[in-house]
């Protein structure tokens, strides 16, 4: 059955991708963007399917309306897939306050006002799936990333929290945690501070964990989107990509005995 799918940073990436996996399964879509122009290919091959938006997640404002419209146009949304964001390289003592305040303003108010703007369509309709794109690095960290770190451990604990409030309403929450892939994600969309020389061995370790290997093929994501779209009882959390559960699971066995190791201390703690 088509469905009514508005989804976030559209003009290239996954954002891209996907949009057109939906057209081309027979849902409509409303595809955000700031250029329009990047969506021209789409609107030509799929005509009246497709409301193409410009968008800046940060306005607030602007999210509300664009919801708005995408509503009053489609008549619903079935399914909002917040996947605009981007990437900050570089430690935490070389970010700069604008820095800091732009990577969280996107990669995590954006997609909360979103989330809002689209609650009261859902809660009315009585059913709804929203979809945030959040990353392995909401679940485990590396060094020289860590404001897009704590972005996506953000969005973690958001959405968590909203799957509890919505339940009852019709309205599936799931996480996307994609691993890396070959998108421009580290490269033309990334920002990259002002490098200070005592961080060069983080950046040195980084750049090696990120072999060939370890790389996923964006195009490979689709057929799991598509199934997550269609599932009646999609799940909380969907990793994407063969690195996310073994480094996942390695970094939560070392936490457990972390935690196992000091338990006494953590106990007595309470105080009673």
């Amino acid at each position: 059955m088509a469905k009514t799918i508005f989804i976030t940073g559209a003009s290239r990436g996954f954002g891209k991708l996907w949009a057109a996996a939906l057209l081309e399964k027979g849902h409509n879509v409303i595809a955000t963007a700031r250029d329009l122009g990047t969506l021209n290919d789409l609107v030509k091959q799929y005509g009246t399917r497709i409301l193409p938006l410009q968008l800046d997640v940060n306005n607030r404002e602007a999210d509300f309306a664009a919801i708005a419209r995408a509503t009053q146009h489609f008549g619903s949304i079935d399914v909002l897939i917040n996947n605009a964001g981007y990437g900050l390289f570089g430690s935490i003592e070389e970010t700069s306050e604008q820095q800091a305040r732009e990577q969280i303003e996107t990669n995590f108010f954006g997609l909360l006002w979103l989330t809002q703007a689209v609650l009261p369509v859902m809660r009315k309709q009585g059913y709804g799936h929203i979809i945030q794109v959040s990353s392995i690095l909401g679940l485990v960290t590396v060094p020289v990333l860590g404001l897009y770190n704590a972005s996506k451990f953000a969005v973690e604990g958001l959405s968590e929290t909203l799957a509890q409030e919505v339940k009852g309403f019709g309205i599936h929450v799931t996480l996307v945690e994609p691993n890396q892939f070959a998108t421009d994600w580290n490269s033309a969309s990334a920002v990259v501070t002002t490098p200070m020389p005592e961080y060069d061995g983080a950046r040195a370790w980084l750049q090696a964990a990120a072999s060939p290997d370890t790389i996923g093929i964006p195009e490979a994501t689709v057929p799991a989107i598509l199934q997550l779209i269609d599932s009646d009882n999609p799940p909380l959390r969907l990793l994407l990509g063969k690195q996310g559960q073994p480094w996942a699971t390695q970094v939560y066995e070392s936490r457990f005995a972390e935690w196992d190791a000091w338990k006494e201390t953590s106990l007595a703690a309470h105080g009673k």
